[in-house]
């Protein structure tokens, strides 16, 4: 019998346990990494929706009314730490997360407009392309949108079905195409 050539190819072998993945969850949790302030010029230009208190005034008419056609801002964070589960095929994570709008007034005073706790379920895959280590992020199934009014100002919770609609229309759009991008783009040794 005659031997078969033996193939050289490089080989990577991860490991990730759920301890590891939930360790770097709660360190970045407990740090504060999981914040973000989205401001109305971070939106491209094509998004339908654009963060003035005009286009936000379909799901609260309130807003609009009170505060015509002012810039908005606003304020994402998790309120928990992001919980984490390893699968043969994907990570597996749910996460906990806050979104507070502002109302932006001339004097560069926030107004808090409303709060909305949403959750979500999303998996991320990792893969070999070439010789760079990328993965995939995809939301599963419905996360969901809780209101939660800022009694302070009088205005009324906002319309949550339409504004959940466009939350996870936002999430489809830019969210998920972001997090792919940006996710494992290093060379694999």
């Amino acid at each position: 019998p005659v031997p078969l050539p033996v193939v050289h190819e490089p080989m990577l072998l991860l490991a990730v346990t759920e301890f590891v993945a939930n360790s770097a969850a709660f360190t970045y949790f407990t740090a504060g990494a999981l914040r973000r302030n989205i401001s109305g010029d971070m939106l491209p230009r094509r998004f339908p929706l654009q963060l003035r208190t005009k286009s936000l005034g379909l799901f609260s008419p309130q807003l609009q009314e009170r505060y015509p056609d002012q810039p908005m801002e606003l304020q994402l964070w998790a309120r928990q730490q992001p919980l984490l589960s390893c699968r043969p095929d994907a990570l597996h994570g749910t996460l906990f997360s806050s979104v507070e709008a502002f109302v932006v007034l001339p004097n560069a005073t926030r107004v808090p407009a409303f709060l909305l706790n949403i959750d979500a379920n999303v998996t991320g895959k990792p893969s070999i392309s070439g010789n760079r280590l990328r993965g995939t992020v995809r939301l599963m199934g419905g996360g969901s949108a809780l209101p939660a009014p800022c009694p302070a100002q009088g205005l009324p919770v906002p319309q949550v079905t339409r504004l959940e609609t466009l939350l996870k229309f936002g999430l489809w759009l830019f969210g998920v195409p972001w997090a792919n991008s940006e996710c494992c783009p290093h060379p694999v040794p």
